[in-house]
């Protein structure tokens, strides 16, 4: 009995492979039909795919790509004689169709019951991938521009996938022969765009797989960089962030990107003697650059607001002032219209005033009076000229001039234009 029953099973089991193998082979022949029906030819290989019997066969992920191949052609054939044909479908199927064929070579590769390899595929099936790989970069590049008007998440994946697709075939063993990592120039910006994509996606792991051999590139290497860097941030892993920062100010010094998130870095974390070290490394390579003269303004600034109020901090606070204020003069020297150091610069001259302000004498019989009123005004003057400049060059950045120079007329007592502003709020 027992007997009888195994060989049912294993009757059941043949008659079951044999259905899908049948399958495979109508699906291979229902797509390369004069009229091909791809909707009953992809619902089978499907099943085929999936199924124990058949789904570690080279043969079915062959049929797979070529069900995939033939509907891609279509399309083509489509554009070509100037009828309607579907974008959409082209790309996915160029897509899906390399996926396949490299499932295909995958399971082709593995070793037979004597030890060897007998792939009969890869020829045919590498020169296919390779006549098409440029649908692969056109498809990122078509999925990628709907992406950013549709925002739907599943266009975003497939443009990185043709992207991914377009760069991993270059090392892949299907095509050492093609020697594509050495001879295809587009690589680095394809690295780029599929950072691009995998940064909008919030996929930095892809960011970081992908977008590192683009770095180098002339064109696109900072922005690279910076994508990886940015990348790094997000992971959370804070040492090879910073690292990336420093790699690229070293790289590219000319991009304010590195610097400045160096700067604020260390700058957060109250580190500025780090940052001025920095700062000054960045300005010994191009003294007359206005940002990096910004920056080290910047950082003294900082470190003045930190020790301000100290007790014993008082001189080093003071000097911290006087630097930041001397390097947001030279910025200034060197750009007339870099409107943030002229913003600071009114915004250091009211500190001075407050500090000023809180060791003058308040008494009106002090002979002393009249003199600190009128140095208190003279700061106050300096802001004043200052706060104006920035809101002469930038109106529409009313976060840098409006505050300060509100309080500046008020102080000074100037009511029509301390009211005049109040409208413009």
């Amino acid at each position: 009995m027992k007997k009888t029953f195994l060989t049912v099973v294993l009757l059941c089991a043949a008659g079951l492979a044999f259905a899908q193998e049948k399958n495979v082979k109508e699906a291979k022949k229902l797509a390369g039909a004069v009229t091909p029906d791809f909707v009953r030819a992809e619902q089978l290989i499907g099943d085929a795919l999936t199924n124990p019997e058949t789904k570690d066969l080279a043969e079915t992920w062959n049929v797979a790509g070529f069900v995939q191949e033939r509907r891609m052609e279509k399309e083509m054939e489509n554009a070509y004689l100037q009828q309607p044909y579907d974008t959409v479908q082209l790309y996915k199927s160029t897509l899906d169709m390399c996926k396949y064929y490299l499932k295909c070579d995958e399971l082709a590769q593995v070793p037979n019951e004597k030890g060897k390899v007998k792939n009969k595929y890869r020829k045919a099936n590498s020169a296919t991938m390779l006549g098409e790989r440029n649908n692969l970069l056109n498809g990122g590049i078509e999925f990628y521009n709907r992406y950013l008007s549709d925002n739907n998440k599943e266009t975003g994946k497939r443009a990185l996938d043709c992207f991914a697709m377009y760069i991993d075939m270059a090392s892949h063993p299907m095509f050492e022969k093609a020697n594509l990592v050495q001879t295809d120039t587009l690589l680095p910006q394809v690295a780029y765009y599929a950072g691009m994509t995998a940064l909008k996606l919030e996929d930095y792991p892809s960011i970081l797989k992908y977008t590192p051999m683009a770095q180098d590139n002339k064109e696109v290497g900072m922005y690279a960089m910076e994508l990886v860097s940015t990348a790094l941030k997000a992971e959370g892993d804070t040492v090879k962030w910073l690292a990336s920062l420093q790699e690229g100010m070293r790289k590219y010094p000319q991009h304010a990107f590195f610097f400045g998130h160096m700067v604020d870095y260390y700058s957060n974390n109250n580190k500025f003697d780090e940052a001025i070290r920095f700062a000054d490394e960045m300005l010994a390579k191009d003294p007359s650059n206005p940002f990096n003269l910004y920056v080290e303004g910047y950082l003294y600034h900082n470190k003045y607001s930190v020790l301000a109020g100290k007790e014993d901090s008082k001189a080093e606070a003071e000097a911290a002032m006087n630097k930041a204020m001397e390097y947001y003069q030279k910025a200034i020297a060197v750009d007339p219209k870099y409107v943030e150091a002229y913003s600071n610069l009114g915004q250091l001259y009211c500190l001075q005033a407050q500090d000023y302000s809180s060791t003058a004498t308040t008494d009106i019989n002090d002979p002393a009076y009249q003199e600190s009123q009128e140095k208190l005004k003279g700061f106050y003057l300096e802001a004043k000229k200052y706060y104006e400049r920035a809101r002469e060059l930038s109106p529409e950045q009313k976060n840098l001039w409006m505050q300060g120079l509100s309080q500046v007329y008020y102080v000074l007592g100037m009511g029509a234009e301390y009211e005049a502003l109040q409208n413009e709020r």
